[in-house]
C-alpha cells in the first residue's frame, strides 16, 4: 500500500466517523438517546443499531469504491426527492410548524382541566344561593342587666324565613340563640332590624320560632327533605359568624355523617339528659352560625346549624338538626308556643351519682348493679299517685332497662305520648316492686 492508498484509507474512515457521528446527533434530536439493538427513524432515514450495522465490504481499491459509492449515494438522492420522500421546502420551516401543532394539540389537552375547576355542581348550587342567603337573617338576643337600663345586645345567632302569611313571617332558629333574652331583633341586614315575638322555644330539640313583621320580607326559604341525604353529598352552610359584620357568610362542605346522636345537658348539671339526633358536617359552622341553613345543592333547606365539636385538635365536625325531625317541633311551636311530653314528675340520679351521705338510704340486692334513684316526686304528680318515693330506684320501664336520665327521657319522649300508661319495675325499701304510671302533660304548660 503506497501512501495515496493509505491516505485515501483514512479520508474514508473520517467520513464514515462523521456520517455516524450524523446519525447519533439526529437520534438525540428526535428526543430520545440512542439505544442498542433498536432502530431509530428520524426524518428521511433509517439508523441501524451497531449489531446489526453491515460491514462494509472490502474493495481491491478504495479510490474505485468511492467513485461507485458516490455515484449511487446521488442516485439514491434524487430518487428521494423524485418521490417526494424528502420534501424540496425549508426544513427549518417544517420544523417549527411541527413544534407550532406540538404545542397547539398540548393546549387543547390542558384546557378541559382549565375548565373542569368550576363543575355543573357548583354552578347548581350557586344559582339558588343568592336566593337562599336572603332568607337567612340575624338573630340578636337582648337582655336587661339593670332594671334602670334599657336591653342590651348579649349575643347574635342566625334564622332561616320559612314562612309567611296574613302579614306575618316565621323564623326558626336554635333555642340556646334566644335563651334568658329579654328582646330578640332580627336583622334582615347590617341596617335593617325589626323587633321579634318569640311564639315559643323547646329546650330538648334546641328549637325556637319566632314572628315578624313581614311586610319587607320578600324571599322565604324552600324547606327540603332530610331523608333524602346520603354521605358525600355537597351542602352549603349560610349563616352570620361573628356577628352582622359577616352576615350571609357561606361556607361549603359535605354530608360527613347521618343519624349521630349527641348527648346534651339541657339543665346545667353537667350530666347529659337527652340524645340529640343531628347531621353531621364538614361545612365551616363557627359562632354565630346557629340557627342557621344548611342547604343541599338544590338550594333547600335539610337542616339547621346547631353546634360544632370545639377542640383544638379537632376540625370540620360540625351539626345540624334534621329538617324532618324539626318541621313538626317547628309548626307546633307556632300553633301553641310549647311541646306537650309525656311526664312522669321526678327527678332522678344515677347509683354512682349519688351523694355519700345519702348511700345509706339505698336498699338494693347485691346482684343489682344499675339503675336510676329517685331523687324528688312532685306532688299531685303521675309519679306521686302511683306511690313511687325518695330513694326508689327504677331498673326497667315497659321491660327496657333504664341506667341513665338519658335512657328514661328517650324512651318516653320517642315512645310514648301523653295519655299513655307504662310500667315501672322498681326496687322500694330492697324489694321489687312494678307499678303502673299513666303519663301526663305538666301543669304549667
Amino acid at each position: 500500500m503506497d501512501y495515496n492508498d493509505e491516505q485515501n484509507k483514512q479520508q474514508d474512515q473520517q467520513q464514515q466517523q462523521s456520517n455516524d457521528k450524523n446519525i447519533d446527533n439526529q437520534s438525540e434530536f428526535q428526543g430520545r438517546p440512542y439505544e442498542h439493538n433498536q432502530t431509530e427513524k428520524g426524518p428521511g432515514l433509517t439508523k441501524p443499531s451497531k449489531q446489526q450495522r453491515p460491514k462494509r465490504p472490502k474493495s481491491s481499491h478504495p479510490l474505485i469504491s468511492g467513485l461507485v459509492g458516490g455515484l449511487i449515494s446521488a442516485v439514491i438522492v434524487a430518487a428521494l426527492f423524485l418521490t417526494n420522500i424528502i420534501p424540496t421546502g425549508n426544513i427549518n420551516q417544517d420544523t417549527s410548524s411541527s413544534e407550532t401543532n406540538s404545542s397547539t394539540n398540548d393546549q387543547q389537552e390542558a384546557a378541559p382541566t382549565i375548565s373542569n375547576t368550576v363543575s355543573s355542581d357548583d354552578a347548581d348550587v350557586a344559582s339558588d344561593i343568592d336566593e337562599v342567603s336572603k332568607a337567612v337573617v340575624g338573630v340578636i338576643n337582648k337582655q336587661q342587666t339593670s332594671a334602670w337600663e334599657p336591653s342590651q345586645d348579649a349575643g347574635s345567632g342566625s334564622g332561616i324565613i320559612y314562612k309567611k302569611k296574613d302579614g306575618k313571617a316565621y323564623v326558626v332558629t336554635n333555642n340556646h340563640v334566644v335563651n334568658g333574652a329579654s328582646e330578640v331583633d332580627v336583622a334582615l341586614d347590617e341596617k335593617e332590624k325589626m323587633k321579634a315575638k318569640v311564639l315559643g322555644t323547646d329546650e330538648l330539640t334546641d328549637l325556637a320560632v319566632l314572628q315578624i313583621d313581614g311586610s319587607k320580607i320578600d324571599t322565604v326559604a324552600k324547606l327540603g327533605k332530610s331523608a333524602d341525604l346520603t354521605v358525600g353529598d355537597t351542602v352549603i352552610a349560610i349563616g352570620n359568624p361573628l356577628g352582622m359584620e359577616f352576615s350571609g357568610s357561606v361556607t361549603k362542605g359535605i354530608i360527613s355523617g347521618l343519624e349521630r346522636n349527641i348527648a346534651v345537658d339541657t339543665n346545667g348539671d353537667n350530666q347529659p339528659d337527652w340524645s340529640t339526633e343531628v347531621i353531621q358536617t364538614d361545612a365551616a359552622i363557627n359562632p354565630g352560625n346557629s340557627g342557621g341553613a344548611l342547604v343541599n345543592k338544590d338550594g333547600e333547606v335539610v337542616g339547621i346549624n346547631s353546634m360544632k365539636i370545639a377542640q383544638q385538635a379537632v376540625e370540620g365536625i360540625g351539626f345540624a338538626i334534621p329538617m324532618d325531625s324539626a318541621k313538626p317541633i317547628m309548626e307546633e311551636l307556632e300553633a301553641s308556643g310549647k311541646i306537650d311530653r309525656p311526664f312522669i314528675g321526678i327527678s332522678t340520679a344515677a347509683l354512682d351519682e349519688v351523694p355519700p351521705q345519702y348511700q345509706e338510704n339505698i336498699q338494693l340486692p347485691k346482684n343489682v348493679k344499675n339503675g336510676m334513684v329517685v331523687a324528688n316526686v312532685e306532688p299531685s304528680s303521675p309519679a306521686d299517685e302511683a306511690g313511687l318515693k325518695q330513694f326508689d330506684v327504677i331498673t326497667k320501664i315497659d321491660g327496657k332497662e333504664i341506667d341513665s336520665i338519658l335512657d328514661l327521657r328517650k324512651y318516653m319522649y320517642s315512645e310514648t305520648k301523653v295519655g299513655d300508661t307504662v310500667k315501672l319495675e322498681v326496687y322500694q325499701n330492697g324489694k321489687p316492686k312494678t307499678m303502673e304510671i299513666t303519663l301526663t302533660k305538666r301543669k304549667d304548660q
